[in-house]
C-alpha cells in the first residue's frame, strides 16, 4: 500500500522517474483531447456565408419552397421549374458550400426542360447549426424528396440526384432507400461521414499529434451517438441495381477519388465514371461548362424530360 504515497510523494528516484512520466502522459492527452475537440469544433461549424441573392430578379423564374425536416423545423429551397410533368432534379452542395455555389449546374439543367431544386444543408449557407457530414444531411433530402413528390408539376415517380462529397454522400443513401428515385451522379462522393472527418483532420496538418486522429474520429462518433450502427453506404449500393449512376472523381481530392473509385467499383450496373483534374469548386468557368454539360447529358440519357427511357 505504500505505492500511492510514494506517487503522490515521490521520494526515491525511480519513483520521481514514474510520476515525471505520468505527468507528461496526462499532459499529452489533455493536449491532444484540447485540439482534437477544437478541431472537431471547426470542422462541424464551418463558417457560413449566407447568400443575399433576390429571386425575383434570377433568371429561370425560381420560387421558394419549404418543406420540413426531421425535428420539426424547416428549410427553404429554390424551385426552378422546368417542363411541366418532367422529373425534378434535387441539386446538393458539398461540404464548406452552398446553393448558390451550384447555381450554373442548376441552369444548365434547367435549360434542358428538367424542374431542379436545391437547399442548403444543416449549418451551411441559411441554416444555422452544427453539421454530421451526411447524418442528418440525408434525412434532410430525403424530406425534400418526399416534399417535392407531392407537387402536381413534377413527375413524382422520376428523381434525379446530384451530389458532391457530403451531399454524394446523402445521395447514395436516399439513392439507396427510395424507389422514386430514377438517375443519380454523385462527385467525391465517401462511404462513411467518419472517413471525412479522418481527411479533415489530415488536412489540418496536425497529425504528427498522436493518435490525434482516433481522439477525433471517437468524439464525432460520441456527437453522433445516434447513428453508431449506422454502417457505410457501400453496404447497400446493391440496392441501386437497374438505377443509371455517375461516379465523378477529382484528381486533386485524393482521398475523395480513392472512395469514390471504390463506391464505383462495388456499385451495381448501370454505372459510368470519369475522372477529372480539378474538383467542382475549383474548375475554372470553360471546365465547369464543360463538366455541367457531361451531367446534363447524363440525366438526358437516364431520365429524359418527355417520357420515359
Amino acid at each position: 500500500m505504500a505505492v500511492f504515497p510514494e506517487t503522490r510523494y515521490p521520494t526515491t528516484r525511480l519513483a520521481k522517474v514514474l510520476s515525471s512520466l505520468l505527468a507528461l502522459l496526462l499532459f499529452g492527452l489533455a493536449t491532444v483531447s484540447t485540439v482534437s475537440g477544437f478541431l472537431l469544433y471547426q470542422i462541424l461549424h464551418p463558417p457560413r456565408n449566407v447568400n443575399t441573392i433576390n429571386l425575383d430578379v434570377m433568371m429561370g423564374h425560381p420560387t421558394t419552397f419549404d418543406f420540413q425536416v426531421p425535428g420539426g423545423s424547416s428549410h427553404q429551397g429554390w424551385f426552378f421549374p422546368g417542363l411541366r410533368g418532367a422529373p425534378a432534379i434535387v441539386v446538393c452542395h458539398g461540404y464548406l458550400s452552398q446553393r448558390a455555389e451550384v447555381l450554373t449546374l442548376v441552369t444548365a439543367l434547367q435549360d434542358h426542360e428538367f424542374n431542379v431544386f436545391l437547399f442548403d444543408f444543416l449549418g451551411h449557407g441559411a441554416n444555422s447549426g452544427r453539421t454530421t457530414l451526411g447524418y442528418r444531411e440525408t434525412a434532410e433530402l430525403r424530406a425534400a424528396v418526399a416534399a417535392l413528390a407531392a407537387r402536381d408539376d413534377i413527375d413524382p415517380h422520376r428523381f434525379g440526384l446530384w451530389g458532391v462529397d457530403m451531399g454524394g454522400y446523402a445521395v447514395l443513401e436516399v439513392a439507396s432507400s427510395d424507389p422514386r428515385v430514377a438517375a443519380f451522379a454523385v462527385d467525391d462522393a465517401y462511404d462513411d461521414p467518419r472517413a471525412m472527418v479522418k481527411l479533415e483532420v489530415q488536412k489540418s496538418g496536425l497529425t504528427t499529434l498522436p493518435y490525434l486522429s482516433r481522439v477525433s474520429d471517437f468524439g464525432f462518433r460520441m456527437l453522433n451517438y445516434q447513428f453508431r450502427d449506422e454502417p457505410p453506404v457501400s453496404t447497400r449500393l446493391v440496392r441501386t441495381a437497374g438505377i443509371p449512376k455517375l461516379f465523378v472523381a477529382s484528381e486533386d481530392r485524393p482521398g475523395l477519388a480513392k472512395q469514390t473509385d471504390e463506391l464505383f467499383r462495388r456499385a451495381p450496373d448501370p454505372k459510368s465514371t470519369w475522372r477529372q483534374a480539378q474538383s467542382y469548386r475549383d474548375m475554372s468557368d470553360e471546365e465547369r461548362k464543360t463538366y455541367e454539360s457531361q451531367v446534363v447529358n447524363f440525366f438526358l440519357q437516364s431520365i429524359p424530360p418527355r417520357g420515359g427511357r
